[in-house]
């Protein structure tokens, strides 16, 4: 049995990887998504993407940060060999929206805000408020976990190298 730390090390690749594909995702299959989630009407880059592009020893670390920032030098990044380590995320259901960083190496989901749930007038509404609040969360871990699984799914079929590797690779050469 692998120990968890060797274990970690050596897969911690994967969440890198489903990062970029996801991003690939968006600006290219975006259909794809709704399978993930019948009510999704829009996923977007939110206001930070990090990317790390390692060379031997040493790691280059490239953020983009800022509402208006253009993702022309993240394009750049992933065509050097970089992949997504981190990204924010704006997830519209409807007119509700959740804003979220994920982490590609651990899948850790943070700084979520979720759209605004309705106002506690009394003490009988404290727990419809918090059965709300944990669907709101719900809403965005069930979505990670339904997409990275497709993701997994599809990172170890046969169409991985002959298909979806040359659709990522055509996706970053094209001009933009």
């Amino acid at each position: 049995m692998l120990d968890i730390a060797i274990a970690y090390n050596r897969y911690r690749f994967l969440g890198n990887e489903y990062l970029t594909w996801l991003w690939f995702t968006l600006e290219n299959e975006r259909k794809l998504l709704i399978q993930f989630d019948q009510d999704l009407t829009n996923l977007e880059i939110g206001n930070r993407v990090v990317l790390e592009n390692r060379h031997g020893e040493s790691l280059e670390t490239i953020t983009i940060k800022g509402d208006e920032a253009g993702l022309e030098e993240g394009i750049l990044a992933l065509k050097k060999g970089a992949l997504v380590n981190d990204l924010n995320f704006l997830y519209r259901c409807g007119d509700q929206t959740w804003q979220f960083n994920l982490k590609g190496e651990s899948l850790n989901i943070s700084s979520l805000k979720t759209p605004d749930s309705g106002k506690i007038e009394n003490k009988e509404d404290i727990e419809g408020a918090v059965l709300e609040k944990i669907y709101l969360y719900e809403k965005i871990v069930d979505f990670v976990e339904r997409s990275f699984l497709y993701f997994i799914q599809t990172r170890l079929s046969e169409n991985w190298e002959k298909i979806d590797i040359p659709k990522i690779k055509k996706w970053l050469l094209k001009d933009k």
